[in-house]
């Protein structure tokens, strides 16, 4: 099953830089879904605006949307809510409670209701006194808040760290994370732990956090703009070295929602983020209104071979392999391999800006590909083969400005 919800382990992998995380056995590949909060935010006003707020009925309507126009099937199995759902005050037995009159048929049924379309249902919480939104947090409350959490039926739990201590995170995470896993109930844990700790100049104990978490942030939230996208994907590529090891099967850096099909992307730019996200490992989360996107973004989200390549079960994310008048090189190793070598997808992006495509030439050799018998060459988004390419052939591009070739390089010894 793609989406990151399976709880089959796989063998041993073939390339030593992954290193061993959570093991209850989920996320094994980066988990796909919807989120609600970069496209809806913190929208209650459901007098007003019974459209878009954050409602049991928005939640339904995405996850039916899910299912009939083939998002799920593809692997986006996660709906889940984001802050703003629960009322302001626990309850008289100190268990958190939705807002009556938003859920007024409760979260159980919610959950119930993602289970039968064969989606799995998130929520969202923090590691604070309040939510980000002034909602309760989760300080105090542990243990009931997991308890709670499983006997809902939660399948996947956001946690975030808006009023709270950084310096609190490294023993309070993994506290949450221990009773999560005591309820016995497979809940995919996603934390935001690292973010606030690098936000406050501290150097988190990674160990620990891949340890305890299936994902985390740790950047700035994305927002809705091709600069918030661009600057997500410097900062991975500035700091490969400190991210790209800590992601693997089980545990993977995120670099928050895809927001195609939304207000801020071109279409370039969305193929951009789509590609990068899948040289990234990274979880997709779309957070998008799914009731009114553009058939030509829907087509990227819905791209089964980049899916693919992000889903790819070595877990082995990405690095950039140079940077230069701002065009970029990325490569990922992916499936299939044979003996020491692998294949590999390659990425290359333009941050230009200048108005025209960009002519550019590679081998790939170049790029760290080098076996001998060559290798099946695809363009993932173009879907045209350039057939087998040997390393010191010559490969000739035209990248758009803002935009993307996204290609595919199998290894013509393992096929």
């Amino acid at each position: 099953m793609q989406g990151g919800l399976v709880t089959v382990l796989l063998g041993a992998l073939a390339i030593s830089v992954v290193v061993q995380g959570l093991e209850n056995g989920l996320a094994r590949t980066p988990p796909m879904g919807w989120l609600a909060w970069e496209r809806f935010r913190c929208n209650t006003d459901c007098e007003n605006d019974p459209h878009n707020c954050i409602s049991e009925q928005l939640f339904m309507t995405m996850a039916d949307l899910l299912v009939s126009r083939g998002y799920s099937s593809l692997g986006y199995n996660v709906v889940s809510l984001d802050d703003c759902w629960p009322e302001h005050e626990r309850d008289e037995q100190g268990k958190l409670q939705a807002d009556s009159k938003r859920f007024p048929s409760g979260i159980p049924a919610l959950a119930d209701y993602m289970h039968k379309k064969g989606l799995y249902f998130g929520i969202y919480e923090d590691y604070g006194n309040y939510t980000c939104g002034g909602y309760p947090g989760i300080l105090g409350h542990l243990k009931t808040d997991a308890d709670t959490f499983a006997e809902w039926g939660v399948d996947y739990v956001k946690l975030d760290g808006c009023y709270a201590d950084p310096k609190d995170m490294d023993q309070g995470y993994p506290d949450f994370g221990q009773f999560l896993n005591a309820t016995n109930r497979p809940m995919v844990y996603s934390c935001s732990w690292p973010d606030y700790q690098l936000a406050s100049g501290m150097t988190p104990n990674w160990t620990s956090i891949i340890a305890t978490c299936n994902l985390w942030r740790n950047f700035d939230d994305i927002q809705d703009s091709w600069a918030s996208v661009a600057s997500i994907i410097n900062y991975y590529g500035d700091n490969q070295d400190d991210i790209a090891v800590n992601a693997g099967p089980g545990h993977w850096n995120d670099p928050d929602m895809l927001i195609i099909g939304n207000y801020g992307l071109s279409y370039e730019q969305s193929k951009a983020q789509m590609a990068m996200w899948a040289i990234f490992a990274a979880p997709l989360l779309m957070s998008v209104d799914l009731r009114s996107i553009d058939p030509k973004y829907e087509a990227i989200l819905q791209n089964k071979d980049v899916i693919a390549v992000n889903q790819d079960p070595l877990g082995i994310q990405g690095r950039r392999i140079s940077k230069e008048n701002n065009i970029e090189m990325w490569t990922r190793p992916i499936s299939p391999s044979h003996g020491d070598d692998h294949s590999y997808a390659v990425a290359v992006l333009s941050q230009r800006t200048d108005g025209t495509p960009t002519a550019v030439t590679l081998t790939l050799k170049s790029l760290g590909l080098t076996s001998a018998d060559g290798y099946h060459v695809t363009d993932l988004f173009d879907n045209y083969s350039l057939g087998v390419v040997h390393p010191d052939d010559q490969v000739k591009l035209h990248v758009n400005p803002t935009g993307v070739v996204l290609l595919r390089c199998l290894l013509a010894s393992a096929l």
